[in-house]
């Protein structure tokens, strides 16, 4: 049980001026596991002032002075990576172990490797008679989700604050409590006062008043396409930079030449990882139309082996939803792709047996999907791929990049000319070709719906840097 009462801003923990909190739910058990203030519009502007106050000074240190501080937060993460993957797992439904493995150790990789990165950025460029430099853009606010939620804060703090930012954070309401243990380290680091601050609340109280501040130069958000498209409707009036990484609804090519045996439990992984709550999920496989019936009687063999329970409950594979709203969303969706045709390989709606108490859903396989039915379409965010048939590759790239999202992507083939191919004509931010994996040191984003700017890496620091031009006299 972890109830917090205070927020932290300037250095030092400080009651909200809201006056009451919000409940964190464990969904393995449906219970009540700590709480947060719910922030207000007043705590923003608290929040907001010792940011701005402290950018001159914290942008003003060295860069490996800034970067002592990072290395040492690497640290600390990396020396607590245990506590903080459970604390993570409790929040939001991530069997342990993976949680351990993913959404603690990835983040401390994250942030360790950003004191390389930043060392090596090129912050002037010489051009003649032009000295280009590259400046810290200021205060930046960092709105993050629940379904990786330290990963998502550190992608954003980490880089920011290694440039010379200041930054106000606000977690997801959902999974909050990692955020305050962080900002639990950082205050043990003894961060200069005001460099992070973190303000917990709702979006449309907290993270509007974020958006519409006049003295925050950049906005750096991840989560759903409508929400982020209201940040930026609130943020347009003060012409705020706004960095997005939104929704995706990703498409994973089978190729005709493909290894069906390695490829399609691959695919299956690809979706169902995280509970299929993951934004770069590949939900939508394509397949040869003339192999559905392989494919789908394998990708049904796989997913049922993905055993659903508690996340901390031994063999666990497939652990719960985050809440009660986005079980029933699942649900609604899985009905919906009953309704419209698809064939039912597996799953479908209800608990699994003997899983009545906590946010857990079947692992579900749609055949004979087509790309115009909603579960083709729409964002499920759950454990539901549907498997789509396509006539020759130009008719999959052709599927694949109709969608209004363009995040990530997949690519099978044993020709790998043929695969590289298909893979350059996906309009997509990444694309992973025969089950390869995300590197954090390349730029991560998405193109169409699913947002702009780029995180990790060099291209990630990039956002958080303005470009000036200092043209010098001639002679």
């Amino acid at each position: 049980m972890t109830f917090h009462k205070n927020i932290y801003i300037n250095g030092a923990w400080v009651p909200s001026g809201g006056d009451t909190s919000i409940e964190v739910i464990n969904p393995s058990t449906e219970e009540v596991i700590g709480s947060t203030p719910r922030g207000v519009a007043a705590d923003v502007d608290t929040a907001v002032a010792a940011a701005k106050a402290a950018f001159g000074p914290w942008a003003a240190l060295s860069l490996e002075e800034r970067l002592g501080y990072i290395e040492g937060l690497a640290g600390q993460l990396g020396a607590r990576m245990e506590e903080m993957g459970a604390l993570i797992s409790s929040e939001m439904g991530m069997p342990t172990m993976l949680a351990n493995m993913i959404q603690a150790g990835l983040p401390t990789a994250t942030t360790g490797s950003v004191p390389g990165t930043a060392r090596a950025f090129a912050f002037e460029e010489d051009l003649g008679r032009t000295l280009v430099t590259r400046d810290p853009v200021g205060v930046v606010a960092c709105i993050t989700p629940w379904n990786y939620p330290l990963h998502q804060i550190m992608a954003k703090i980490a880089p920011a604050m290694a440039v010379g930012c200041t930054v106000v954070l606000k977690p997801s309401e959902v999974a909050p409590l990692n955020a305050f243990l962080l900002a639990e380290i950082i205050d043990g680091l003894g961060f200069p006062p005001g460099v992070f601050n973190l303000v917990s609340g709702l979006g449309p109280e907290v993270g509007e008043a974020m958006a519409a501040h006049p003295d925050i130069d950049m906005i750096s958000f991840t989560g759903s396409t409508r929400a982020g498209t209201r940040v930026a409707e609130v943020a347009a009036p003060n012409v705020t930079r706004v960095h997005q990484e939104l929704g995706g609804k990703s498409a994973n090519i089978v190729l005709s030449d493909a290894d069906f045996s390695a490829a399609i439990p691959g695919a299956v992984n690809a979706c169902f990882l995280n509970s299929g709550q993951t934004c770069s999920a590949l939900t939508r496989l394509l397949v040869p139309a003339d192999r559905m019936d392989e494919a789908a009687e394998l990708a049904g063999q796989i997913a049922a082996g993905f055993t659903p329970g508690a996340a901390d409950g031994e063999g666990t594979r497939l652990g719960p939803l985050v809440s009660q709203a986005q079980w029933d969303r699942v649900q609604g969706l899985i009905q919906t792709g009953i309704d419209e045709g698809a064939t039912l390989v597996t799953g479908g709606t209800g608990k699994p047996e003997g899983l009545d108490v906590g946010y857990h859903t079947q692992p579900t396989v749609f055949a004979n999907v087509t790309n115009d039915m909603a579960i083709a379409r729409q964002e499920i965010f759950g454990p539901v791929l549907s498997i789509i048939g396509y006539s020759d590759d130009d008719d999959a790239i052709a599927i694949a990049n109709d969608s209004d999202y363009g995040l990530s992507g997949g690519v099978w083939g044993t020709d790998p000319d043929r695969a590289l191919s298909v893979a350059q004509r996906l309009r997509t931010g990444q694309v992973d070709m025969n089950g390869s994996i995300l590197n954090t040191d390349a730029p991560f984003g998405g193109y169409k719906k699913s947002g702009n700017g780029r995180e990790l890496g060099r291209h990630g620091m990039e956002e958080f840097l303005e470009a000036k031009q200092i043209n010098l006299p001639a002679g």
